[in-house]
């Protein structure tokens, strides 16, 4: 070995030593008010090298085919982490067919895509990369591209305990990052919590409407409003060639144009809405509910025509935009990518 090889590969495991005292005791960031403590998984624990490790990857576009796409393009800071399109673009300006929901609070969620084609965030991480539409690239050529980065070996070092490169490891550090893009303490979360004056009356009677009146948490319950399970809303099912959803995954017909229910945390920021991004407001959304949805031969049984009245809607839509809290601003790219 050369003596500028040996000098760059002593600088590269000092960098890595200093990421790993920099981690610290390594505990996870505190969840926001309103959210359960995060169950990481035994195999993909929190570290604090693998959270940056993650974050260079996500907003790195050289892992794309022509590295024009990053995992950002499609799940931006600006736009709550969705890209505020109907449907996504990828490599050559290809369109997909699907919205792209939010990554924040997706520690919470169990199956992935709006399918649950995914059992975790680390199988859908993958995804994409290989997707000829998304990121065009294969997963072989996402590791040779980051081999030729020379700034990216003490990174895995830190986060792994050594500086080999692969496809899991990209995954893992990724999805760790995302994990931490979390929202809570919301307006809605101070009030629950006993702040009275944390939302306003038009948001008061709005909470009453979705829990009593239009009877939402049938769907969308629990910390991160929502079941984490699917439901057949009717979008699309009126088209030629409807998007059948998760009976393409399953081939069950119980599952013929059901979708996965997402959360309502940050909904005021995430338009437009549904897996096809039809809807592009909030109030479109609550006035597709009142009507009962699109009726199909698998339309959900909880659906029901609401007979809301036009208080009661604007009530809701205040009600939605309590559920807009922190914790996820702080997820932006990091000062510089590695070299």
């Amino acid at each position: 070995m050369r003596f500028g090889q040996s000098w760059k590969a002593v600088a590269m495991l000092l960098s890595a030593a200093w990421l790993v005292a920099w981690a610290g005791d390594n505990k996870p960031p505190r969840e926001p008010l309103g959210l359960p403590p995060i169950e990481w998984p035994k195999d993909n624990r929190y570290s604090a090298a693998k959270a940056e490790l993650g974050r260079s990857l996500y907003y790195d576009k050289r892992i794309s085919a022509d590295e024009t796409i990053s995992c950002a393009t499609c799940h931006e800071l600006k736009f709550a982490f969705g890209d505020g399109e109907a449907v996504s673009t990828g490599i050559n300006g290809q369109k997909g067919k699907r919205s792209a929901p939010t990554v924040i609070n997706r520690a919470f969620s169990l199956a992935q895509f709006w399918d649950g084609r995914a059992n975790s965030l680390e199988e859908q991480v993958k995804g994409p990369m290989a997707n000829p539409i998304e990121m065009g690239n294969s997963h072989e050529m996402v590791v040779s591209s980051l081999k030729g980065i020379p700034g990216y070996r003490p990174l895995f070092a830190a986060a792994f305990g050594s500086g080999d490169i692969n496809i899991d490891r990209a995954a893992m550090a990724i999805a760790t990052f995302e994990r931490t893009i979390l929202s809570g303490n919301a307006p809605y979360d101070r009030y629950k919590k006993g702040d009275k004056k944390a939302m306003s009356a038009e948001q008061i009677r709005g909470l009453s409407v979705f829990f009593d009146k239009a009877k939402c948490d049938r769907c969308h319950e629990n910390s991160n409003f929502t079941l984490n399970a699917y439901a057949n809303l009717g979008i699309g099912t009126d088209k030629p060639e409807p998007d059948v959803g998760r009976f393409a995954i399953t081939n069950d017909p119980r599952d013929w144009g059901v979708f996965k229910i997402p959360t309502l945390r940050e909904i005021e920021h995430t338009a437009p809405y549904m897996h096809d991004g039809s809807l592009k407001t909030l109030e479109e959304v609550v006035d597709f509910y009142d009507k009962g949805c699109t009726p199909n031969k698998n339309l959900d049984p909880n659906i029901k025509k609401l007979n809301l009245t036009d208080q009661d809607k604007k009530d809701l839509v205040a009600f939605l935009k309590a559920l807009s809290g922190e914790g996820w601003q702080n997820a932006g790219p990091p000062a510089e990518l590695p070299k």
